[in-house]
């Protein structure tokens, strides 16, 4: 089972400091999040990640891409359970 959003927004807000402009109100969002599948206003858990990471190219380096693996984890295993 991936770790709750929230968690690793924490992690990513620890390994990038001073994120890029675009992807700060993303990462703000999934702070309320425990899954893809809840949801921030009225946007899904899922599409907040999704936009997260269209606009998290500028987070590089080994955590990014550790961080980076687990969001996406999280969406496939939607994919996943949705067939």
């Amino acid at each position: 089972m991936p770790r709750p959003i929230s968690d690793i927004a924490r992690d990513i807000s620890r390994a990038w400091p001073k994120p890029n402009f675009a992807a700060k109100p993303y990462l703000d969002a999934m702070r309320g999040l425990y899954s893809v599948h809840d949801a921030y206003g009225c946007d899904s858990g899922k599409s907040v990640v999704l936009y997260f990471l269209g606009n998290a190219a500028t987070f590089k380096g080994e955590a990014a891409k550790a961080l980076k693996a687990e969001l996406k984890a999280a969406i496939n295993t939607t994919k996943e359970t949705a067939q």
